[in-house]
């Protein structure tokens, strides 16, 4: 499963989303949108966080740990 989480760099949810996908032991890869444009048009975002799982969108916002737990399938 690739885990990217899209953001800006200013993006206050980042530390926390960062946090919580560390804490279920969560691979993922942070782009940030000012350094890839391909990807803001790609997914269409417009807002900060996102999160991008196997090249779909998942999650436009800060998603909650239990969204995060159900969406990865984690106990």
């Amino acid at each position: 499963m690739n885990v990217q989480i899209v953001v800006t760099q200013h993006c206050s949810h980042c530390r926390n989303l960062e946090q919580e996908l560390q804490d279920l032991g969560v691979d993922y890869q942070v782009l940030y949108v000012e350094e890839h444009p391909e990807v803001v048009n790609k997914f269409g975002i417009r807002h900060s966080p996102n999160v991008v799982v196997d090249e779909r969108i998942i999650f436009r916002g800060q998603p909650t740990e239990a969204q995060l737990r159900q969406l990865l399938k984690l106990n």
